[in-house]
């Protein structure tokens, strides 16, 4: 679908160029942005590199491990399906404490198990549980402690303090999470999402 939609805004952009007369133009944007986004990745490249070079030395110290442990009373709240000793709850305390560190490499493998996990758990093999999409909207949602992309997008802009963002990151990805997981929480009363109203429509 998101295919279709950016097949529909060049194809628009053409012929609008062609009918005003100013294919030019969108020939000369379609080279520039090329040419950009070649130097932006090319910039990106070695920044990214550095992160995850560090991020990895942190997950290979245990410091993830770490966070994940720290994290385990606040997860059995909000997951009060999931048995505490059950693998799924690992998994999402190691992805959840992945992401808040930025390491976008090692939280997808982390993600993947916790849903693999929670499936086992699962009674409606079609239908996602409670847990799940708690997991879905704190995953999406993201506290994140150091905000690394964002910093190596200020650095290869040529930012004098790309890490001045990291305070304003935070406290927009807490906001962001308490309300994903308050809708959440509150969309899980209602019946209509209730597993017995889905299997009578």
């Amino acid at each position: 679908m998101l295919n279709l939609i950016w097949l529909g805004m060049i194809l628009t952009s053409i012929i609008v160029g062609v009918i005003e007369g100013r294919i030019d133009e969108v020939v000369r944007a379609v080279t520039d942005s090329a040419k950009l986004g070649f130097e932006l990745a090319l910039g990106l490249a070695g920044i990214m590199c550095l992160w995850l070079g560090i991020m990895s030395i942190a997950t290979e110290s245990g410091l993830i491990k770490l966070l994940s442990n720290v994290l385990r009373p606040i997860l059995r709240r909000l997951f009060p399906d999931v048995p505490t000793d059950h693998p799924a709850m690992g998994a999402i305390a190691m992805n959840i404490a992945a992401n808040m560190l930025g390491v976008a490499n090692a939280a997808t493998p982390f993600g993947l198990q916790a849903m693999k996990e929670l499936q086992t758990l699962n009674q409606h093999a079609k239908i996602a549980t409670n847990s799940m999409c708690t997991f879905l909207a704190i995953n999406t949602s993201s506290v994140q402690l150091i905000p690394a992309t964002a910093i190596a997008y200020l650095a290869a802009n040529g930012s004098t303090n790309p890490t001045s963002v990291v305070f304003s990151a935070l406290v927009a990805t807490i906001c962001s999470t308490v309300v994903a997981i308050t809708v959440v929480t509150q969309l899980a009363k209602l019946s209509v999402f209730r597993v017995g109203k889905v299997d009578s429509l």
